[in-house]
């Protein structure tokens, strides 16, 4: 197979930090997820490469001989290993100045090494590098490599992520349970370490990221950890003062309303908000705004009370 850039494959250039890589890589795993691209080989394929990518360039020591020989970097070793072999068993040896030939420039001269080269659907460099070509070239190490990321999405009530509680899930026929932790935000993602696809050559599995999709169920606008609701009040309430039950997110309570109270109003409960992200027994806070409502259906006796009133205000 031909030689990949893995800049390239990556959407980036040489100059890009460990923060680009990441992010380029998780961006285009997603997209090319065969979760989400069943039955297409091309994807799966693009995927495959994005991975292994990512396996050479977020290691800084693997990117350094990368960026340094290309896609020659491993033969320099294996070669120079496989000759001191050879010329010790008598065998054939390398001839010339360097290895141009085989693209490492620096002089002519050719190499000649007969070895049983296994095929795999990596790249030829991915293969030199970590593969079983570097294996027979007597290096005599294997290379583990991390399983395939697995990526889900949970749709949950506002209402289930008030408190923490266990789900269970079903990913590629595996029942997985976990915690959901009380006050996960919609569109948030979360980690499961070694919860993806089984290693390669016993390598460690991959992990899960779990992004959830959270419907609001309430008459609750939420923001982060605090709770925003709209409370009507009467106009005698609102002139005079008094006390209202209002709802909160786990209940109801009593409030004193401050006579003359105006549309618009603000009012904050310290504490009746919504609980804050994996800090136990803590809470944002419920603002609550006032809206003033007009009577409406007045009887005779009514309209004559509002006129004297209004004589009385002017």
């Amino acid at each position: 197979m031909d030689f990949i850039d893995y800049y390239k494959l990556l959407e980036l250039d040489k100059s890009a930090s460990q923060a680009d890589i990441k992010k380029a890589y998780r961006k285009l795993a997603r997209k090319y997820h065969p979760d989400l691209n069943p039955n297409n080989k091309e994807a799966q394929l693009r995927f495959q490469q994005i991975n292994e990518a990512n396996e050479v360039l977020s290691d800084p020591e693997k990117r350094k001989k990368y960026d340094q020989y290309g896609k020659d970097w491993q033969h320099a070793d294996a070669y120079e290993e496989a000759r001191k072999q050879q010329q010790a068993s008598g065998g054939r040896t390398y001839t010339g100045g360097g290895f141009g030939n085989t693209g490492f420039g620096g002089g002519q001269g050719s190499y000649s090494y007969s070895g049983n080269f296994d095929e795999d659907t990596f790249s030829d460099f991915f293969e030199e590098m970590f593969g079983s070509r570097a294996r027979a070239h007597g290096s005599g190490r294997g290379h583990h490599f991390k399983g395939q990321d697995f990526n889900a999405e949970l749709q949950l009530k506002l209402s289930d992520v008030y408190t923490s509680h266990k789900q269970t899930l079903s990913v590629n026929g595996k029942n997985i349970r976990l915690t959901i932790p009380a006050g996960v935000e919609n569109g948030q993602t979360i980690k499961i370490k070694e919860h993806g696809g089984p290693g390669v050559q016993g390598g460690p599995k991959g992990d899960l990221y779990i992004t959830f999709n959270i419907i609001n169920n309430t008459k609750f606008k939420r923001e982060k950890e605090d709770l925003f609701s709209q409370v009507d009040l009467d106009l005698y309430t609102a002139l005079l003062g008094g006390e209202i039950t209002v709802d909160t997110f786990n209940g109801k309570v009593k409030l004193k309303v401050k006579p003359e109270t105006q549309t618009g109003t603000k009012v904050k409960l310290k504490g009746k908000g919504f609980p804050k992200y994996k800090k136990e027994n803590q809470f944002g806070d419920l603002i609550i705004t006032y809206n003033v409502k007009m009577p409406d259906n007045l009887s005779t006796r009514e309209k004559e009370l509002f006129k004297e009133l209004q004589k009385l205000r002017s």
